[in-house]
């Protein structure tokens, strides 16, 4: 008989196209297994109000736990700086593009934003961010899918909207992009452009399977922007901002944090030997908050 294997996802769009493509590389690696998508609906699914924190991860993550699937994909920057103890986080495949892009309206494709463009985001990071780069931009809270956003744009609602390259690559929609962001001024989130798959830790017969689809260099560089992350308290109510890149058996990791408007920032850099990424990110994380990392970041108090 045939193994048969449930995989929790959102069902935007987007997620739909990430779950398909992990169980493309998962089908390739488990010849014979069968693995089916499950669509949850998560409380950030449901709650797209105006000043809400969604959770992308939530209910599936409980269908997990329940048994009702058993696996889960999520966006990796979606995953909460800890896991429950009883998940474990498997398998990283490799990482696609983690910058930040703008959408831009036609008219302004050409030219530099105008003064007191209205720029679409819901993120805190991305907010201080823009606010950094141009003081007199209007940064207009939006929520929504990736269509949705392009929707907004393309209809004069803002003029541009950003949103990461990642999303709109896996779309197919590269073409939407109107100007990709440097991380020397636009750090991504934590784990950005990568996907993660999530599974009981006790679940015997999956670990092993699963653990086939990661890519080392992409699960140590998220592991240590994680780790920076949980160091500083981090979720999406914290404007901050990390990267981490894997080369000669060695990880970099640049991190950041910011006041909401973008005034301050403080920017840090770490790297060690790739083996070690868990501490480099504790390590950098634990360092800015030497040097008052917290004072940046109000909005973690609250």
């Amino acid at each position: 008989m045939t193994e048969r294997f449930r995989v929790g996802t959102r069902r935007s769009p987007l997620a739909r196209v990430q779950t398909a493509w992990v169980l493309a590389r998962l089908a390739r690696a488990a010849p014979g297994v069968r693995f089916e998508p499950v669509a949850v609906d998560t409380s950030g699914d449901r709650d797209r109000s105006v000043g809400s924190s969604p959770d992308f991860t939530d209910t599936i993550d409980r269908a997990l736990l329940r048994g009702e699937v058993d696996l889960a994909v999520h966006s990796a920057k979606d995953l909460p700086v800890e896991l429950d103890p009883r998940l474990s986080l498997l398998a990283c495949p490799r990482r696609v593009d983690p910058r930040d892009c703008l959408v831009i309206a036609p008219e302004h494709r050409a030219s530099p934003l105008p003064r007191g463009a209205r720029v679409g985001s819901s993120s805190l990071r991305r907010r201080a961010q823009l606010l950094r780069w141009r003081a007199d931009v209007r940064v207009v809270e939006v929520r929504g899918n990736v269509e949705t956003r392009i929707g907004l744009v393309r209809s004069g609602t803002i003029d541009a909207a950003i949103l990461a390259v990642a999303g709109l690559s896996r779309l197919g929609r590269t073409g939407e992009i109107g100007r990709i962001l440097p991380p020397t001024s636009f750090l991504p989130a934590p784990a950005q452009g990568a996907l993660a798959v999530v599974a009981r830790a006790s679940d015997s017969t999956l670990v092993p399977l699963v653990r086939r689809i990661d890519h080392t260099a992409t699960h140590r560089c998220v592991t240590a922007e994680r780790t920076f992350a949980a160091a500083l308290g981090g979720d999406c109510r914290v404007p901050l901002g990390a990267l981490a890149t894997h080369q000669d058996r060695t990880v970099s990791l640049v991190g950041e944090v910011l006041t909401p408007d973008g005034r301050r920032r403080l920017r840090r850099h770490r790297r060690g030997p790739a083996s070690d990424a868990e501490a480099i990110g504790s390590r950098l994380g634990t360092a800015m908050l030497d040097e008052g990392a917290l004072e940046l970041m109000p909005l973690s108090r609250s």
